[in-house]
């Protein structure tokens, strides 16, 4: 199994594809209108994408609620062949690392998108667990 997709709603369509795109290396799969008319991309690779959808006028300034004691996501992860670039990238489009961990297998960096998503990026340094290195 894995995962093809994930769905974000975001308040502005073309600051998110290039916010991702440069973040990530990733690139505009798909680009149009969601079946009610609202701006869409597909930001990934040939394996991986972000569908973004815009918000409509009446949620444009909403923020996501991150709350790690209700139901519900509160952050997507993924792995990163270089964290320490990746740390760079984050800061140079303009967010900042709020939770940085260094553990024996892995270091980790938490940080918000521009809509207030969370994300969390990691480098592994021994195979997870559960996996042959």
């Amino acid at each position: 199994m894995r995962l093809e997709h994930v769905n974000l709603t975001v308040s502005d369509l073309g600051r998110s594809i290039f916010f991702y795109s440069e973040l990530l290396g990733l690139r505009v799969r798909w680009q149009g209108h969601t079946n009610t008319g609202e701006p869409a991309a597909h930001v990934g690779t040939d394996d991986f994408y972000f569908a973004l959808f815009e918000a409509s006028d009446e949620h444009r300034d909403s923020k996501p609620d991150v709350d790690y004691q209700a139901p519900g996501m509160n952050h997507f992860g993924l792995v990163v062949d270089d964290l320490d670039a990746a740390r760079e990238r984050v800061e140079a489009l303009g967010a900042t690392v709020h939770y940085d961990v260094d553990e024996d297998i892995r270091r980790r960096i938490y940080f918000f998108d521009p809509d207030g998503i969370e994300v969390e990026l990691v480098r592994y340094v021994a195979a997870p667990l559960g996996e042959s290195a």
